[in-house]
């Protein structure tokens, strides 16, 4: 288990070759970017197998693409666009301008950023957030999470032997080490995960004043509005409930369908499901929950539902056991119309369950949202455009994708990231590279002002 003191050192070693370094240019950045496309291009295979390992059981097949190509895709954008951003960024400085100054921000790297990874998109998370640290020109330090072990350990290998400790290292460890690793004096420190833990790491980086990006989760809400094609709303739905077994900060979290579209709604549910998994228990493309503790916890929210009497729903659709299970799957299961006082409607739920609510206005839904925390992502289903737009204005959360799910996180041109209780800062495409860079303003006077400056300097009754 690395110390904070081993963990000092290898920050230092990165600050002073940083400073040695200067502004790196663009070929030294696309070069560290084409080594981490070439890791993973090369590496894909194993590193699938790795995750699948840690999971109990997870798709390979969707490891390719939710891990692998979801990571390669920011690296290449970042790539494409980085003599653009690292241009100059004009901006007018009037009223001088009118006389020759002019003013400018440059983009300098910060140095060091720090970043805690989660466990749920070991891959993806870890190497994604490089595009933009690499382009901005910084190195970085990466402390992966322990609730998958092959993969953090098969990455610090393959980092090791792609790149220096002096421009990335990888720190393995529990709570203990990451608590150590979020109290270094970074430049800048990325953490994505829970809010609890994100609490825990804000406080640590307060006491180096060390700037952070928080990327969290919470309870994304879904609303099934007027007008919309059931069939097609329900297959988006759940298959962005399905993936990874919901183990996704951006999954539907809970629904709110109107009343009239409720029966609809399960029963295009039940064909969505059988259509994607025809069997649950061995199915190679469905996810395990990652763990027992949380297998026991999304277990203990349908027990806690059925036994308040409200209705539950599994979509078990070969009519399987899971009792003595090699694996911790579970059934798609909608909860249907909960009160808030259970604990599915109270936690953001990361697992394949879906509560359903009930609604007759749309003011209804957007009075609930509003009244939590605000969410990372929120889903709007409809083609009524007034409606839509009143969704739009009258709810705040760190994202939307309209008429489908998860996808406003795919997009590089935009900007991730949550608001309030989901977190704060945003990154990808641009937005990553500023995140990551020092933009310093800089004003250059004009000669003719400078020859006039005595109009401006005291005595000033002359």
């Amino acid at each position: 288990m690395p110390t904070y003191e081993e963990m000092l050192i290898t920050l230092e070693l990165q600050r002073n070759s940083s400073k040695a370094e200067g502004k790196p240019s663009a070929k030294t950045r696309i070069d560290r970017i084409d080594r981490a496309i070439n890791l993973l291009q090369k590496n894909g295979k194993i590193l699938c197998d790795a995750m699948s390992e840690d999971f109990g059981h997870r798709s390979k097949h969707q490891s390719r693409m939710t891990d692998i190509a979801a990571a390669i895709l920011p690296l290449r954008h970042a790539k494409k666009n980085i003599h653009r951003w690292m241009k100059p960024e004009k901006r007018s400085t009037f009223p001088f301008n009118l006389l020759g100054g002019r003013g400018e921000i440059q983009y300098q790297p910060l140095g060091v950023i720090g970043f805690i990874t989660p466990w749920n998109f070991p891959v993806q998370l870890t190497f994604s957030p490089l595009a933009g640290i690499f382009a901005a020109g910084n190195r970085t330090m990466i402390k992966p999470s322990e609730f998958t072990p092959n993969t953090s350990e098969l990455m610090r290998k393959l980092i090791g032997s792609s790149f220096g400790d002096e421009e990335v290292a990888v720190f393995l460890g529990g709570t203990e080490v990451g608590t150590l690793f979020s109290s270094l004096p970074f430049d800048h420190l990325l953490f994505t995960g829970s809010t609890n833990v994100a609490k825990a790491v804000m406080r640590s980086a307060a006491e180096n004043l060390v700037p952070v990006t928080l990327e969290l989760g919470g309870k994304s809400p879904v609303i099934l509005g007027k007008n919309p094609n059931i069939r097609q709303s329900t297959k988006s739905i759940m298959m962005g409930k399905t993936l990874n077994a919901g183990q996704i900060c951006l999954a539907p979290d809970y629904l709110f369908v109107r009343e009239e579209d409720k029966d609809k709604f399960i029963e295009a549910a039940r064909k969505s499901i059988s259509a994607m998994y025809s069997h649950l228990r061995e199915n190679p493309d469905y996810t395990s929950i990652i763990n027992k503790n949380h297998y026991k916890r999304l277990i203990g929210y349908v027990e806690e539902a059925k036994s308040s009497g409200i209705e539950v729903v599994e979509l078990n659709t070969a009519d399987e056991t899971f009792d003595q299970q090699a694996h911790y799957r579970i059934p798609p299961t909608l909860i249907i119309n909960p009160t808030d006082n259970l604990k599915v409607m109270q936690e953001e739920i990361f697992g394949p369950i879906l509560p359903i609510k009930t609604y007759t206005k749309i003011d209804e839904p957007i009075a609930y949202i509003n009244q939590g925390d605000r969410p990372l992502g929120l889903y709007y289903f409809g083609t009524n455009k007034k409606e839509r737009n009143k969704v739009l204005t009258e709810t705040i959360s760190g994202g939307v994708t309209i008429n489908d799910v998860l996808m406003h996180v795919a997009q590089e041109e935009l900007p991730f990231g949550g608001v309030g209780a989901s977190g704060m800062g945003a990154y990808h495409g641009r937005e990553g590279f500023k995140t990551f860079s020092h933009g310093k303003a800089i004003y250059y006077q004009s000669k003719l002002v400078s020859r006039l400056a005595k109009i401006l300097s005291p005595p000033y009754r002359e």
